[in-house]
Formats: C-alpha cells, structure tokens, sequence
C-alpha cells in the first residue's frame, strides 16, 4: 500500500504513538470507493497503535484540489459543503474507532480555523514562508501550466499545507498520507512545518488503484461505486467487488481486506484449486460489503445474486425490497399492469399479449407448452391466471422465459 515515504517516517512510528491524517474533500455527499485506500491507511495505522484523524475539508473542499486534474472543478456552496462533510462523518464511523480513549478517531474540519482568517493576515503569516518557485516545481502544478491554473487552485497547496502546521500546533500530528497525487501538497506541508517551527513531520503516499487493463478503478457504466446506498446499491456495490478478475482481486484483497497473509495465500490456493468458483472474490466482496453496508445487506446482495444467476426461490424473490429489485433486473422490459385486472383473475395469455411482452398468444402458448415460463421463479402451465396473490411484498410480479429473459410487471 506504500507508493512513496518520506525518510525517516518508519523510525518515528516504530518508537512512538503518532497522530496522523488523511484529508478528503467534501466534493460529494458520499465517499467513493477510491477514498477507501486512504481510509484503510487509517484503519491500519489505528490498529497499530498510533492516532488517526480525518480531516474533511470544509473550507478546502470550496476551493477544489487542481492536483492532476484536467481542469477547473465547480465550486461549491458553503451549504453544499457542510451537508457533504455531514454525510461522510457518518460513512466514516464505520472504519475507525471513535471511541478509544488511547487512540481514539477523530474529525477534523479545516473551515473552523479558516472561516476567520483573514485573506492578508494569512499571506503575511503563511505565504511569505513558502516561495512560488517552489510551489512551481510540483507536479500536480507542471501538468496543469499549459492549459491554465487559477490563483485560487494554486493557493490549494498552501492551504493544505497550513492544514497540516495547524494540526502539528494543535494535536500533534506528524504524519500526514494520501495518494499518490498528494505527495507534493503534502510535502509542502512538512516544508511549512519546519521554516515556521523548525519541528519535524512526514509523509507517506499509497498508490492509486487501477485495474489491470490500465482502466480506472472504481468506475462502472454507470460512473462511480460510492458507499452511500441510494447511489450505488448493496446489491451492485456486491457485484462490482463479485465481478473483478482474478489479477485485481489478488491486489484489492491484500488492501481493501483485514484478512492476514497467511489468511489471503489460504484463499489464493482454493482460489487456484478451482478458479469457477471465485473464491477469492466471494471473499473480498463480502468483507467489504458487511464493513461499507451491513451483514444483512450482504446476504440480501447474495440472494439477489442467486436470482439472477442461479435457481433461486420465490421465498428469495419476496424478501428483496423495490430498489434491490430494481437493482438486480436492472435494463429489464417493464409493464405496468392494474390492480383491478389481477382482481379478475386475468390469463396470463391474455395479459402478456395486452401489454407486449410477446410477440403474439402462439409464442406466448407455444413458451407455455415448453415448460420455458416462471412466475416469481415457479414453472406455470397454460392455464395460469395472475391474480393479487402473486404481487411482491415490493409491488412487481416477476415474469420469466428461459434461462435470461426476464420480464417486470408493475401493479398500478
């Protein structure tokens, strides 16, 4: 998980209980699955022992990082922000430890020492320690001089750098890691740390996670897999982590996962034994779907999966909420039928041909003979009637021909 450490970062965590940071920047209301790294570094370091800390950035997150960013990102209200940074102190209290009374996490939120600093007091104070030509020789500034960089995105590093001097002062952070991309603000934080009080801190970088085809990671066809659930569902966020080759799992497992080496080399050799059977991935996305959601989100995520997948049960179809179910049959055709025609018993030839789910009464007869259609996944015979005894507890009546067809009729 180390890309980069600045010298001297080991020795000071090996003799001493240290407090150190990752800063995430408010730009949504939900953290994404790409800030779990950072976050795992976290968790890591508070489980050996040292103090962790998760600064939000209220005041920051207003600027937006220009940090290998192609361009300008929209800035935010100070509304937007302070709801985005409530919402990740939430997602937040699900990987670290709060309570400790020893090393206990905390959160910090850099717009209570910036919302009454004044602009000229801080580029008396602060500015005039660090010059523009070293600000210049960063890389997250080279890569943006051709297409352009505002004052205010290139005053973003020394404002993190004055995050890290403000959490030196003020609770003995030392330490401060991040992606890779971060590597230059934070050192800038480390040079401020010692012109202005001659103190010593570190750095430490994580690389940031691709796949293996060189695609980025943590993006689907339908953008990012965040942790909030509304966003991105348990059933999808499963299926991301489920769908994974076997080269990432081998990487993802070893970061996103608490399981030990010995526990992870386990699964590589079962894994290998019998590749159909993604052991390791059933593994990392069940870790990581109880620690993001929940142990019952997990196994509604797996029921789903064997809806879709595999046999599956009625009793499995009825204990799936809207959403879930609207997750799993996703792009699927949809009808909408009437409660009253389920009232009067209607003939599922008739219906199917009504809303146009078939082609025509043959087909639908001709499906029928072949023992080829399921209602809610048991077989029905050519003279079934849908009735408001087949209705889901999620309002839907799942139709299915084959194998992969499948069909949503929606009561009204």
């Amino acid at each position: 998980m180390i890309h980069d450490i600045m010298p001297g970062t080991e020795e000071h965590l090996s003799k001493e209980l240290t407090t150190a940071y990752v800063g995430i920047d408010p730009t949504a209301d939900s953290l994404h699955i790409g800030h779990l790294v950072s976050i795992m570094l976290l968790k890591h370091l508070q489980m050996a022992g040292h103090k962790p800390l998760a600064l939000v950035g209220g005041a920051t997150g207003m600027i937006g990082d220009p940090s290998f960013k192609a361009a300008e990102r929209k800035l935010l209200t100070p509304e937007e922000v302070q709801h985005n940074v409530d919402c990740i102190r939430r997602q937040l209290s699900r990987f670290l430890d709060f309570d400790n009374p020893v090393n206990g996490a905390e959160i910090v939120n850099n717009y209570d020492w910036m919302k009454d600093y004044l602009f000229l007091d801080f580029i008396r104070d602060v500015g005039k320690h660090i010059t523009v030509n070293y600000m210049m020789t960063k890389d997250s500034v080279k890569k943006r001089l051709e297409t352009g960089l505002s004052f205010t995105e290139f005053s973003y590093q020394l404002l993190q750098a004055f995050d890290f001097l403000t959490l030196y002062r003020t609770k003995g952070c030392r330490l401060q890691m991040g992606g890779s991309d971060q590597w230059g603000n934070i050192t800038t934080g480390t040079e401020l740390i010692r012109r202005m009080e001659g103190g010593e801190a570190y750095a430490l970088t994580c690389p940031l996670i691709t796949k293996a085809d060189g695609t980025k990671f943590g993006k689907t066809e339908g953008g990012n897999v965040w942790l909030d659930a509304t966003k991105t569902s348990p059933y999808k966020f499963y299926q991301f982590w489920l769908n994974c080759s076997d080269v990432d799992t081998a990487r993802y497992i070893r970061i996103f996962t608490l399981f030990s080496r010995e526990e992870i080399e386990d699964l590589e050799r079962q894994h290998a034994e019998a590749p159909e059977r993604r052991v390791l991935q059933r593994a990392l996305a069940k870790d990581i779907t109880c620690r993001v959601h929940s142990e019952q989100d997990y196994q509604t995520a797996v029921a789903a999966s064997e809806l879709l997948f595999g046999k599956g049960t009625t009793e499995q179809l009825n204990s799936l909420d809207r959403d879930t179910l609207l997750s799993v049959f996703d792009g699927v055709p949809q009808y909408t039928v009437s409660r009253s025609t389920l009232d009067a018993r209607v003939s599922l030839i008739d219906l199917a041909s009504e809303v146009g789910m078939f082609a025509s009464k043959g087909e639908i007869r001709r499906e029928l003979k072949q023992n080829s259609i399921s209602i809610n996944k048991a077989k029905v015979g050519e003279d079934c009637r849908l009735t408001a005894a087949d209705i889901l507890t999620c309002g839907s009546i799942l139709v299915q021909k084959g194998k992969k067809n499948y069909y949503l009729l929606n009561v009204k």
